[in-house]
């Protein structure tokens, strides 16, 4: 740890909290307290840039403005506790209220910008919202539309006085923009009440919460059920940006190049508060786009980028790619999703990031638990996702029958410490199933540690393949495949199959020239390199593979279209 990070001896005493472990934690600070702390050292230096906006502001900047939000939430009624959702992609207010919520206790819910209306009532009700930002629409949802349907009343109530049958819960609609819709405040509109909140407001909010209260609720994507509010604490996020942070040896100097949604931990807790921690500049792209991001790394001179590993193979094989400077690159993030090695060496190289780190965890765990270092080496950043951070404890527990497994036996990745989430909002059978008697997150992930303490991920339980009685681990079949010429990218699920259970099947995207790749050619190149049983049965080859807005795979719908594919050629 650097001098300037080391926290001051103004640092109250730290707080035992349940399920964490003696380490000394960077900071027990709220957000907001740090925030001002940072600002106070260097208030001129760039905090957040929109290239694509010309939009640029300072520490000090960001400072005020986020105050004067913060005021304006005052001015409307909502006070620390309360709930206030997000609806929007990455725009410079999705910041703004992150920061004026965190300020004065307010626990901004993120809401997923792809969600329709079915998914938007469900969080308005179950997160018990009392405030809800949208903006005008995103893709092929319009945001205004929905909440129209949803919350009729607000054509009809006067704003700020809103009570709504479906949502009793809230009572106030804010629009990201200075537009005016009817029943809903405008961010000028906040900013301009805040004017007549004193000062003191602010500071009395403040004094009624500190670093373990709630001041997240991300929702998860609901595979196995409804999606669940994860709420996560001042204490958690903060801790885990400056962690995260010091994986790659960020300071003040560093430029981070942002793709990554905000609503997702990447975003907001990888990103925003390991550039806070870091005194550190944000270079934000608002929609994912290969081009656009090069396009920021060249123009802003990034230092880092983030990105999932389907971010990475999309700005590699841009038709553009040559025509920027990336020399200035040095570190950064894979993360979200299993990072293929040959990725990895490919961005170290052709991306000039050879400090670049691989970072694991989940929403959860705040999110990153482990992470490879700027320092290590090729074959540990390809093949591991590095080291437990300091601060927390890792276990590798069998899932059948609870002993700790030794090192290089396979179980589940399993995390207790400070980064541990509150719970499961609302749902205290599933944060008990959750989390175990000994205060161990269980990931579902699959994996195991080496001798050295390197952690290695080899798939999800639910992932796992059983063909005929062998476990098949998806993503060793994926990474040996990204190992064939021609192949780009690939994903490995299980089909059902009447006699084994399961078979293996591949999705394979190809490189340009290699279009006219064949099933029969996978499995001649694989039969004499694997044991025949992970040799994929069936291969199928797409332009795409279906994605989560955080770019995620989603291999529920792999395995639908799998099973969709084989119907279709055996009618043919």
């Amino acid at each position: 740890m650097t001098e300037e990070h080391n926290e001051n001896a103004s640092e109250p005493a730290r707080i035992p909290v349940p399920g964490d472990i003696d380490y000394p934690l960077h900071t027990e600070k709220t957000i907001g307290r740090y925030f001002r702390d940072q600002v106070a050292v260097d208030p001129d230096h760039e905090f957040v840039v929109y290239p694509d906006r010309d939009l640029r502001w300072t520490y000090k900047d960001f400072d005020e403005r986020t105050d004067n939000l913060a005021r304006g939430l005052l001015a409307i009624g909502l006070k620390p506790g309360d709930h206030l959702g997000v609806w929007a992609r990455n725009i410079p207010d999705w910041l703004t209220f992150m920061y004026a919520t965190a300020k004065i206790g307010v626990v901004m819910v993120t809401v997923n910008p792809v969600y329709k209306g079915h998914e938007v009532a469900y969080v308005l009700k179950q997160s018990d919202m009392k405030a809800l930002c949208i903006i005008d629409a995103y893709r092929d949802v319009d945001y205004i539309k929905i909440i129209r349907e949803l919350v009729p009343e607000s054509l009809t109530q006067e704003r700020g006085h809103l009570e709504s049958e479906e949502f009793p819960c809230l009572k106030h609609l804010i629009y990201m923009g200075p537009e005016k819709h009817r029943g809903f405040y405008s961010v000028p509109e906040l900013v301009l009440l805040g004017q007549h909140v004193p000062e003191e407001e602010l500071e009395k909010a403040e004094a009624q919460f500190d670093n373990n209260d709630v001041v997240m609720m991300q929702y998860t994507s609901g595979t196995t059920g409804y999606p669940k509010g994860v709420m996560l604490t001042h204490r958690n996020i903060i801790n885990n940006g400056f962690y995260i942070g010091e994986g790659q040896k960020l300071g003040p100097d560093d430029r981070i190049t942002l793709p990554v949604p905000f609503f997702h931990c990447f975003g907001c807790v990888l990103g925003v508060m390991a550039s806070l921690t870091h005194r550190s500049t944000m270079i934000i792209v608002e929609d994912f786009n290969a081009s656009l991001v090069l396009q920021a790394v060249h123009k802003e001179r990034a230092t880092a980028l983030y990105g999932v590993p389907t971010m990475f193979i999309a700005e590699l094989n841009s038709p553009e790619f040559d025509q920027y400077d990336l020399s200035s690159l040095r570190t950064g993030i894979m993360a979200g999703s299993p990072c293929p090695p040959e990725t990895m060496r490919e961005v170290m190289d052709r991306m000039y990031m050879k400090e670049i780190t691989i970072c694991y965890g989940l929403t959860e765990t705040s999110p990153v638990f482990t992470q490879t270092s700027a320092d290590d080496d090729i074959v540990h950043k390809c093949e591991t996702v590095g080291l437990k951070h300091p601060p927390v404890s890792v276990r590798v527990i069998d899932p059948e029958d609870g002993h700790i497994c030794g090192p290089n036996e396979p179980g589940e990745l399993c995390c207790k410490g400070y980064n541990v989430m509150k719970g499961y909002y609302k749902m205290p059978e599933a944060t008990a199933n959750a989390i175990d008697a000994d205060g161990y997150l269980h990931s579902g992930d699959l994996g195991m540690v080496d001798e050295d303490g390197y952690y290695r991920v080899t798939g999800r339980i639910k992932d796992m393949i059983i063909r005929g009685g062998e476990n098949i681990y998806p993503l060793e079949i994926e990474n040996f495949l990204l190992g064939m010429p021609g192949v780009l990218d690939a994903q490995v699920v299980g089909i059902p199959d009447e006699k084994l259970g399961e078979i293996v099947g591949a999705f394979i995207r190809t490189r340009p020239g290699y279009e006219d790749m064949t099933e029969e050619d996978v499995r001649e190149y694989s039969i004499p390199r694997i044991a025949r049983y992970k040799v994929p049965k069936r291969v199928f080859f797409v332009d795409e593979f279906p994605m989560t807005p955080s770019m995620k795979i989603q291999k529920f719908k792999l395995r639908d279209m799998a099973v969709q594919l084989l119907e279709e050629r055996n009618r043919a």
